[in-house]
């Protein structure tokens, strides 16, 4: 399944997800305008992408499996979901090379406290913003 990510009515990434049986699905994140990487913007959606995900397909599980190296996609997941593990894989999901992955796994259940971290993250933005203006 593909989703496109838009703001504001432009296309600005889209979103994958690979069901393979109810316990085996992964997803893939791409924002592809670089000015809207690393501002925040995944984090933001981070819950609404989830939830879109859980509510299109019948999941049980979905797998977060992100290169190790992959600074900016784990330092979001951090925010929300902790690492499982982390090891060698020969033949990862989607198109990456052979190499040292983090896994994360996110049931249906996790959602509410998605929603709920980020309001706390939004919190915390907003309070440190004042704090600059001042």
């Amino acid at each position: 399944m593909a989703f496109s990510i838009k703001v504001d009515g432009e296309f600005v990434g889209y979103t994958l997800l690979n069901r393979y049986a109810p316990e085996v699905n992964y997803s893939h994140w791409h924002i592809t305008e670089p000015g809207l990487r690393a501002c925040g913007l995944s984090t933001a959606l981070y819950p609404l992408r989830i939830k879109m995900y859980f509510d299109a397909a019948p999941l049980k599980r979905l797998i977060h499996q992100t290169r190790t190296r992959n600074t900016g996609v784990n330092r979001m997941l951090d925010k929300y979901v902790p690492v499982a593990e982390t090891r060698y894989v020969e033949h990862p999901d989607g198109v990456a090379g052979s190499g040292d992955f983090h896994f994360r796994y996110v049931n249906p259940h996790d959602i509410p406290g998605f929603f709920k971290r980020a309001a706390e993250l939004r919190a915390c933005y907003e309070l440190e913003l004042r704090s600059l203006k001042s």
